[in-house]
């Protein structure tokens, strides 16, 4: 008989994005006879009511909220490490540069392995951030193992120094299931019949370069008072976003919808899936749309490139073109047929090599591995 093992995720969440889903996606898939799955989250003065806490409470396990003065009180590395022993952990998983850097000061404590996942690094201008962000990745290569989710971040893991005999290519994973029963179901956001309807989903973040999509989305409405364009999430950037699409011509038909519980819902009525990032992991919100066989153009870089092949998955521009980006959006918009041939071809690749299961059952031997179980 197997012993049971206790995992900690832990996290300093900004929202219900990517990182905070694919914490639940991997939890519920992690084999519940053997591992127990508990959650700890920092709680920030800005920061209540967490939509990753309620989740994780219903379908995964014990969620622990942690209280922090400012935004990086590093006060809350002995509550973390009160939380390790309290409840027997044996490994603590870590998300995110602050998550990273307060996880592996913990697990050096409490005597514990910390596994860090990178979902992505992030080309900030701000100084502050930058410095932040260089402390994170000074953290990450003192953790046991790290596991990037794509072959670019094991790349930009080693270039930020770690150890090659340390890091551990797990493959991204998405949680299918809730994905496929609402592309099954008759359960779809309405919209006007003629209406084309384009549409983001994820942080409103520097490296996403929203104001790209929002400068092709200006100059293709001018030709076609059928187009409208979606954007769902929040982030920093959102408020200055909003105050520039207000300034073009076409800025009525430009929604911010913030976060939606009917996100699922919404993207099966988007007839274009956009993104115009500048660097990503792999995004989980590529991933969704690719499994809800969502038609997809976006800028051709490291991590989109894993889930779309220019003219089999979807269609790419060179990072930056935004002439070229325009020519695809246009293209799978004028050509229905060829659209949704993209999208099955996407669902089925995403099925056969993004899976949660797949992803979970990995880790799974990562930590055992770590752990000394056979």
């Amino acid at each position: 008989m197997s012993t049971q093992r206790n995992v900690l995720q832990f996290i300093c969440p900004t929202g219900f994005y990517g990182a905070e889903r694919w914490i639940l996606a991997l939890a519920k898939h992690l084999p519940e006879h053997h591992i127990r799955s508990d959650l700890a989250v920092t709680l920030e003065t800005d920061s209540k009511d967490l939509e990753l806490v309620k989740q994780f409470k219903a379908c995964c396990g014990e969620a622990f909220e942690l209280p922090m003065k400012n935004r990086f009180d590093l006060s809350v590395v002995t509550q973390l490490v009160e939380l390790i022993r309290e409840r027997q952990i044996d490994i603590i998983h870590t998300h995110g540069y602050k998550s990273d850097i307060i996880g592996v000061l913990a697990a050096r404590k409490a005597g514990i392995p910390c596994v860090v996942t990178p979902h992505g690094f992030e080309n900030a201008r701000d100084l502050k951030l930058r410095l932040f962000i260089w402390l994170g990745c000074k953290a990450m290569t003192y953790a046991e193992a790290v596991a990037p989710l794509s072959q670019a971040l094991c790349e930009d893991s080693r270039r930020v120094g770690v150890k090659e005999q340390r890091l551990h290519y797990i493959q991204n994973g998405v949680d299918l299931s809730e994905i496929e029963a609402i592309r099954q179901s008759d359960r779809v956001a309405a919209k006007a019949p003629a209406s084309k309807r384009i549409g983001f989903i994820g942080q409103m973040i520097s490296r996403k370069n929203i104001r790209d999509i929002l400068d092709i989305f200006n100059t293709m409405a001018g030709d076609d008072p059928n187009l409208e364009l979606v954007l769902l999430g929040d982030g920093d950037e959102r408020q200055a976003l909003e105050q520039y699409s207000q300034q073009l011509p076409h800025h009525q038909r430009i929604k911010f919808l913030g976060f939606r519980d009917d996100r699922l819902e919404l993207l099966k009525s988007f007839d274009l899936f956009v993104m115009s990032s500048t660097l990503e992991g792999i995004p989980r919100c590529l991933m969704e749309a690719c499994a809800m066989e969502t038609p997809i153009a976006a800028y051709d870089i490291p991590g989109i490139d894993q889930l779309i092949e220019h003219q089999q998955t979807g269609l790419l521009a060179p990072l930056g073109d935004k002439a070229a980006l325009q020519q695809c959006w246009q293209q799978l918009l004028d050509n229905p047929a060829e659209a949704k041939q993209l999208g099955v071809n996407a669902r089925l690749f995403v099925e056969e090599h993004f899976s949660a299961k797949r992803m979970a059952r990995e880790y799974d031997e990562l930590f055992r591995q770590l752990l000394g179980d056979s």
